[in-house]
């Protein structure tokens, strides 16, 4: 054989073994999802998928935020492929003028009652008037407990908000402090100050139920151009997520030690939380319709999106999970 012809045959067959190994490694390369989450007790399933998730070729990294809407932001921006957001934040993102986000399942719902200050006389929504009350402007918990006050025909200047900046300790912490009367906040910030003694659930006053808002505790969101050609990816992981959260939905023991490993929290308050909440997608796009028309009307939001909001929803992976 030539030495010319030698060599290309030789070079032939490297860039074929080259060219083979780069197909390979990229048939078997993990998929990376970036997925920003509140350390909140509903969305315990998210910390226990990363094995089953890592075995199907897809490494989940995980990113902590506050709140939902720091997390809506960065998901927004593209910095996030996925996260769990409030439904609210589907139209306030659409009447901003961006579409970006799409809706793809709820993760749970449960009673939403204003926790009253150690001695606060709580009895009734009229008692909330001249009340220092904390909330959380633009969360999910207060489109909530908003939308619960217009139905009822209460003022909402009747009571002094007082707008709490950063995450749900801060609530708690104010509580105890005396100062406010009472506050509006999230799991696992409700249970805490009963538990220990300084607050109360004001069972009278039960803000997940109204037609506007219903009693969700908020969804999973993606980002569309974040995800594209990451799809098989993404369903991966809302089965996972799916499957776990129906494990944990069974088995309130087992919510419970997920919602301890979660927060930190004591055992007694992580159980007492997850015999309270029920996980399960029940968010739909009809009820971010509700939504989007009762917070324009509010002026929370400026202009009404419901004609977009089933653009901006993609119930397919759902489906899937559930069938599988």
């Amino acid at each position: 054989m030539h030495r010319r012809t030698f060599l290309a045959g030789l070079s032939g067959l490297t860039i074929a073994a080259v060219g083979a190994t780069s197909a390979a490694r990229a048939q078997g390369a993990p998929v990376t999802l970036t997925v920003g989450y509140a350390k909140v007790a509903h969305i315990a399933p998210i910390i226990l998928i990363s094995d089953a998730l890592k075995a199907q070729g897809v490494d989940l990294k995980l990113v902590e935020f506050a709140r939902y809407a720091d997390a809506r932001t960065a998901l927004q921006a593209g910095s996030l492929d996925l996260a769990t957001i409030g439904p609210a934040d589907i139209p306030i993102s659409l009447a901003n003028g961006s579409d970006s986000l799409v809706g793809l399942m709820g993760v749970g719902s449960s009673p939403k009652y204003v926790i009253g200050g150690k001695g606060v006389k709580l009895d009734s929504w009229d008692d909330i008037k001249g009340k220092k009350i904390a909330i959380a402007p633009g969360s999910a918990v207060w489109f909530q407990f908003a939308a619960t006050l217009i139905e009822k025909g209460i003022p909402y200047n009747s009571f002094q908000a007082i707008n709490i900046q950063g995450g749900g300790a801060n609530f708690d912490q104010a509580l105890e402090k005396g100062e406010v009367d009472a506050i509006v906040t999230w799991e696992p910030f409700e249970s805490v100050p009963v538990m220990k003694g300084y607050g109360f659930f004001a069972k009278n006053l039960d803000y997940s139920t109204s037609k506007a808002a219903g009693a969700e505790l908020g969804m999973l969101a993606a980002n569309r151009k974040q995800i594209a050609g990451k799809e098989a990816a993404v369903q991966k992981f809302v089965s996972a997520y799916v499957k776990e959260m129906t494990t944990l939905g069974a088995s309130p023991a087992a919510f419970g030690k997920a919602i301890q490993q979660l927060t930190g929290l004591d055992a007694d308050i992580s159980l007492r939380i997850a015999e309270i909440i029920k996980l399960g997608p029940v968010v739909t796009p009809d009820q971010l319709k509700r939504q989007a028309k009762a917070f324009n009307e509010l002026g929370v939001i400026p202009k009404d999106v419901t004609g977009q909001i089933d653009g901006a929803w993609d119930a397919s992976y759902l489906d899937k999970a559930m069938k599988s």
